[in-house]
């Protein structure tokens, strides 16, 4: 387990081994959730560009390669 005492403004620091295993640097932002256990504190992840496109091939399996490209570009065809 791991303490941290809250600043007068607020502030927390969090333990430099609660950093490394999540990976946190200096200018980085961590999520407070809540749960059903209390709260959870997590670093926030931002999403991919790409992330849209994951799984898009299985909906497409039918398609070939040169009109699953275009369609991802927006060409008619």
């Amino acid at each position: 387990m791991y303490k941290a005492k809250i600043t007068s403004k607020g502030q927390v620091t969090i333990p430099v081994e609660v950093r490394r295993k999540l990976g946190l640097k200096p200018g980085d932002t961590v999520e407070l959730r809540e749960s059903p256990a209390g709260y959870v504190l997590q670093k926030h992840v931002d999403s991919s560009p790409f992330d849209r496109y994951v799984g898009y091939l299985k909906r497409k399996a039918d398609a070939g390669t040169d009109a699953l490209i275009r369609e991802m570009r927006g060409e008619g065809d």
